[in-house]
Formats: C-alpha cells, structure tokens, sequence
C-alpha cells in the first residue's frame, strides 16, 4: 500500500459500503425469518402430490435456505469490511502521528510511488560548518528508527487490505450460484482460516517429514478448523486430489498396527481429516470443482506409500472411501462417486474385484481395513439422507446392494446407508426434526419390505448386520405400518406422509415378522409402537375433532394396532422358538435396554411424526399435544427402559418375557393400558376407568389375535 494512499485515502466511501451491507444485512435477517416461519413452516406441514411432492417442495426448502445463507453471506462481508476500515482508520492515525513526530525531528516523509517512501534530514547550509561535523538536526539512528516504524505500519495496512480483498474473493467464489454459508466475525478470522489451510497444506504435502508430536500439532489445528468452508476449500485444493489421497496413503502405512494414544491419534486425525474434506466439498469454487473431477478420476490409481516394498498398494477408490465415514459430503459428490462404484461393483461376490491383492491394506484406524470401498462410501450416504435417497430409488441397485450382503461384510453399513435413506435423519442425528416421509422414501422402504419378505432367502438379511437398522425403519413408519393393518378406520393413525397408504399389509407382516427375529430389531418395533400409540393418544385425547367418532372407539383402534403389531411380534418369536431359531431372552433383553436411550431421541427428533388433517390447520404432533415429543411417548419408552413390573406379575419385567406368548401379550396389554391413563390424565378427560380399561383389554386381544390371522395368511407358520 502506497503511503499516500493509507494517508490520504476517503474511506468515507468505504464507510458507505458498510453502511449499505449493514442495511442489506438487516433486510436479509427479516426475509429469512420470514421464509422460515411462512414459506418452509407451510411447506413442511402441506399435504404434497404429484410433481408437487418431488419439485415444489424441494424448490421451496432450498429456496428459503438460500435466504439463510444470503443472510450470513451478507454479514460475514459486513464484519470484514468494518473490520478492515477500523484497522485502515487506525493504521492511518498511527502513520500520521509517526509523521508529526518526523517533522518534529526536523525530517520529511515522502512518498515515492510503488509502496516506496524516504525519511530525509531537513538541512540547512550553515550546518556544514557545524564543529562536530553533523549535517543534519536528527541523528541516522532516529531516522532509521522512525523509517521503520512507518514501514511496520505500511506493511500491516497493506496485510489487512490484501487479505480483506483475498477472503472476500474466496467467500464469494465458494458458490457458483447463490450464496455461501460460510461464517466469520471480522477480518482477522477469516484471514487466520486461510493461513492455517496453506500451512497444513504445505506441511501435508511432505508426510514422509512428519512426526508423532507434528501429527499431532496438525491435527489439532484441522479439529479446530474442519467446519471452516475456506479453510477446507484452500487446504484441499492447494494438496491437490492426487496429493490428499498419498498424504493418506502415507499415514496409514507409516502407522500401521498402531497402539494406544497413537491410535487414538491416527483415529483422530482420519476423522477430522473426513470432517474437513466434507466441508471442501460443498465448496464451487472453480479450484474445487476441478478437485472433485480430478479426485474422481485417481479411483483406479495404485497409490504406494513412499517406503512400501510391495508394487501394489491402494487403489484410489479404496483410498477416497475410507475418507467418506465422517461427515456429511455434498450430495452432488456423493451422487456422482456412487454412480462409479456401484457401476463397479459387478456382481453379488465383490470381494474379488476390490480385495484381491491388497491383503496388507489398512485404511482405516480401528475400523475394518477399507478394502471394500462399498463400505466407506455407504457410511458417507448415512450421513446425508438426501444422498442416500437418490442412492437406493432404484430397486435394480437397492436388490443389489442387499444381495451383496451375503457374501460381504457391509451389512450394517448399508443398514445405516438405508435407514438414512427411508426417514431422511442422518446416523448419529439427534437434533434434527424427521422430515415428512417423501413419496420417494415410501417406495423404497415398500421394496426394502418387499425384497425383506421375499420367500426363500429375503428374511436371511436380517442376519447379515441388517436387523438393528431394520428395526429403526420400522419404528420410523408405524404411520405408515398402521394404515396398513387398519383400513377400517385408517384416518385415525394421523401422519405427515406424502404416501401414507403406500405399503403393502402382506408385505409389512412378513417384513415384522422377519425382523422380530433379530434382538435389536425386535426392540426396535416396540419401541417405535410405543412412541407412536403415545403420540396418537396424545394428539387424539388433545383434540376430539380429529376422529368424527366417540373418544372410545379411537381408543379401541388404537389398542388395536399395538396388539397387532405386537401380536406379529410375539407370534413371530413364538414360530421362531419351534424352529429354535430365536436368539436367546438375554439378547433381546440387553438390546431392549441399550436401544432406550437411543430410542428417547426418536421421540425428541420426531421419528413415527404424526400429523392432524389440513383441515385443522395440518399442525405437526409439537403444535397439538405441547411439545414434538409428547409425554405419554416419553413415559411409554420409560417404562420400557427401567422395566417396570407388570400388575400381578412380581418377577416378571415389562417385555422381558417374551418367549412365552401370553405373558408378552399381558405386557403389551399393560403398556398400551398405561399410555392411556396417562394421556387421560395429561388430557382431563373423564371416562370411566373400568370401562376405558376394558375397552383396551378386548381391543389389545383382538389385534393379538388378528396378528396370528395376518402371519398365517402371508406365510408359511410351524405347527406345534
């Protein structure tokens, strides 16, 4: 920056600039608002169809993030440039009082143009016959001294300018359309984001250079940055594709076998390294896309580490994979890498397209080994729910993946990658709200039911890792499962759904049935039947007009539903028993208790999410009964979880006791009856108590019953 320039510059017009982006800031904060609590709130609760359902919706959830992130767009480009014009204001105000002190020293500052200035000695012509020999009234040193002060001065205004103009270029270029996310608070912070990613890029590109303790270092700073989108972006263009993919290659070999708090590094590390490279991802910047092209095209690359003694080492998709289990990734990217490898997957035997020669490939710290890029790749689309919808819409590729399982490894992955992708909630989420059911995650949960159901095979993939997350979907869809058992008076099972009636009774039993057989699974079911006759009893008590019938029968047909269910449930276990092929009490016990805290958080997120009709305004379950998770729903897991006694039975526990039908039957009986007199409380609704209890009772029997008809009709069953 030119001397001049900083002292005489009119930052009036860049005061005016800030002004504006401060108006536009505020302007950005209303529209946002209102886009959220109007357009996305109304979007959310409508009853979608059609091309509606898969266009309008998208294009008005997108729409109002993009008022979001033009939000924050505006008031990160705010703060840096007050931030910037503070620091030029106050770089001037020094430089000027450096410049008093100059002449007050007898000396002249002049700019010489190009950043370039002199501090030269004021002289007059009788100092030259001055005794001491002085030409000047200043001493060199002050002049030096005081140069040098200006030159500081200059060079931390030229900084700040410079470094305003780069992370201004870079946030805005983060987007190709619209606008970024990308946060900062001032200047200084974005510019620090920026530094840190060269430094670690650079340091990243020599591994071999690398120590425990800078491994360390350098981990620390990418935990600390891994969210940043300019960080991720520039530390992951300026490494390059080919140069992040051998850094990795080089730390799993340099590490392999690793023990104790080094393992805990390299874990560390591999996360946050996934962790950053998700975030470079949603980055279009023009560096970054051509990343992603070029990080593409390296999948069938050998990479070796620089000390390897074998000519084989990582293929580059097994490399990109073992990167993709942390984080959530762009969809875009994941839609593009997935199309590739599932292409490549070949037939159902995979194992011998990816792991054939590469027995000492150790991607992943504590993880498996990342030979199976499948693996890697269907724990990113967990992640990202919308990614692993489009995934899975095909049942062409959804039959193959989970015919896959037989002959690999992946099943629980891909259970993960398929639950992500039926209730649009991201593995380890249990913050966001659960989105309506889309037409499209309906139809796939009803081929994954179909496919589950299949004679002859489909029920085996409960068994292949699949049965936990199985149950999990389940749970997801009692809506959707109710209907299907009770179309009599289907408008009582209330749900946002876009395809409420989409899945096939047939289908849906032997699906309940199959997974009933699997611990996990099995309380998976019952847990989501819990939260979801809590929430029905919570929202039908709450508000009578919902049901254009007396408050008894929607209390029966609620019962009803839990005994069917549940009767399939029982029945199922019951079947399997004769078989022996049920796994043991303890099992199921233990996975009942460990599934409790997870299954709390269906309830706060609002996994089985009901719905009133439009007609009474289409508010969600929160709007009705006080609060998304309702309180009958978060007794009912409660109870399931400490095992509550059953009335009459001391030394029997709540569900604990399912290998004997009538007393699983009793425990279903004693939850529903338990659910109801808590809602009747929470509620104030006077109904007879004996009465209400009865009616429960005989309706609980029936759906029992009608279980064992439903399992009969849709399957084979073993006799005695």
């Amino acid at each position: 920056m030119d001397l001049d320039a900083l002292r005489y510059g009119d930052f009036s017009k860049l005061g005016e600039a800030v002004t504006d982006w401060e108006q536009m800031t505020k302007k950005l904060a209303d529209l946002q608002k209102d886009a959220e609590s109007n357009l996305k709130a109304k979007a959310d609760r409508a009853r979608w169809a059609g091309v509606n359902a898969t266009v309008s919706r998208e294009f008005i959830t997108k729409t109002a993030a993009e008022f979001a992130d033009a939000h924050t767009q505006a008031d990160s480009i705010t703060k840096i440039l007050s931030d910037t014009r503070g620091e030029l204001i106050g770089f001037r105000g020094q430089l000027n009082d450096v410049i008093t002190r100059c002449a007050q020293q007898h000396l002249t500052v002049i700019d010489t143009g190009e950043g370039s200035f002199t501090v030269t000695a004021n002289t007059r012509p009788d100092w030259v016959f001055d005794p001491s020999g002085k030409t000047g009234a200043t001493d060199q040193k002050v002049v030096d001294g005081l140069r040098d002060e200006i030159q500081g001065i200059l060079t931390k205004a030229t900084q700040s300018d410079n470094s305003a103009a780069k992370v201004l270029r870079l946030l805005v270029d983060q987007v190709k359309y619209g606008f970024t996310d990308a946060s900062y608070a001032d200047r200084d912070s974005a510019a620090k984001a920026v530094a840190a990613a060269e430094k670690l890029a650079k340091v990243a590109a020599n591994p071999a250079d690398m120590s425990l303790d800078d491994i360390k270092n350098f981990n620390r700073t990418m935990e600390l940055y891994n969210g940043d989108s300019l960080f991720a972006e520039q530390f992951a263009t300026r490494l390059g594709p080919k140069g992040t993919l051998q850094f990795w290659t080089e730390m799993t070999s340099a590490h392999v076998g690793a023990r104790g708090t080094e393992l805990d590094t390299m874990k560390s590390l591999q996360k946050n390294l996934s962790l950053t490279l998700a975030t470079a991802s949603f980055s279009d910047s023009v560096a970054m896309q051509d990343w992603k092209k070029d990080l593409m095209a390296e999948r069938n690359t050998n990479f070796r580490a620089t000390n390897s003694f074998s000519p084989i080492g990582a293929l580059g998709s097994q490399v990109i994979s073992s990167l993709l289990r942390d984080g959530q990734y762009d969809t875009e990217f994941l839609d593009d890498y997935r199309k590739k490898i599932f292409k490549g997957a070949g037939d159902a035997g995979t194992r011998d397209l990816w792991v054939k020669g590469y027995d000492a490939l150790d991607l992943v710290f504590g993880e498996g080994n990342g030979r199976d890029p499948l693996k890697g790749l269907l724990e990113g689309l967990s992640h990202n729910p919308e990614a692993a919808t489009n995934a899975f819409e095909s049942k062409a590729d959804l039959d193959h993946m989970l015919g896959t399982t037989v002959y690999t490894d992946r099943g629980e992955s891909l259970g993960r990658a398929l639950e992500a992708a039926v209730t649009g909630v991201a593995t380890d989420d249990s913050t966001s709200p659960a989105p309506p059911h889309s037409t499209a995650q309906v139809e796939i949960m009803a081929n994954i039911m179909n496919t589950v159901a299949q004679p002859g095979g489909g029920a085996d993939l409960v068994s292949k890792g699949l049965g936990d997350s199985l149950g999990n979907m389940a749970a997801s869809y009692m809506p959707e499962i109710s209907r299907a058992f009770g179309s009599a008076n289907a408008e009582v099972y209330l749900t946002s759904s876009e395809n409420p009636d989409g899945l096939e009774p047939a289908d849906v039993t032997r699906f309940l049935s199959a997974v009933s057989l699997d611990p996990a699974g099995r309380a998976g079911i019952i847990y989501g039947e819990s939260i979801y006759t809590g929430n029905l009893l919570d929202a039908h008590l709450s508000n009578p007009s919902l049901f254009d019938g007396d408050q008894e029968q929607v209390l029966a047909d609620i019962a009803r539903n839990a005994g069917t269910i549940e009767g399939i449930v029982g029945h199922s276990a019951a079947d399997a028993e004769v078989n022996s092929a049920v796994a043991g009490e303890k099992d199921y016990n233990n996975a009942l208790k460990t599934k409790g805290d997870f299954a709390k958080t269906w309830a706060a997120v609002g996994f089985t999410f009901i719905e009133v009709p439009e007609r009474f305004g289409g508010a969600g379950m929160g709007a009705v009964a006080g609060g998304m998770a309702g309180a009958v729903a978060g007794a009912a897991v409660d109870r399931l979880v400490e095992g509550q006694q059953l009335n009459g039975a001391k030394d029997e526990a709540l569900y604990e006791s399912s290998k004997d039908l009538y007393k699983m039957k009793d425990s279903v009986n004693q939850q529903t009856q338990s659910s109801v007199e808590d809602a009747l409380e929470r509620h104030h609704v006077d109904l007879p108590k004996g009465g209400t209890g009865d009616i429960i009772r005989v309706a609980v029997n029936q759906g029992w019953n009608d279980a064992s008809h439903f399992l009969t009709d849709s399957k084979e069953r073993p006799h005695g």
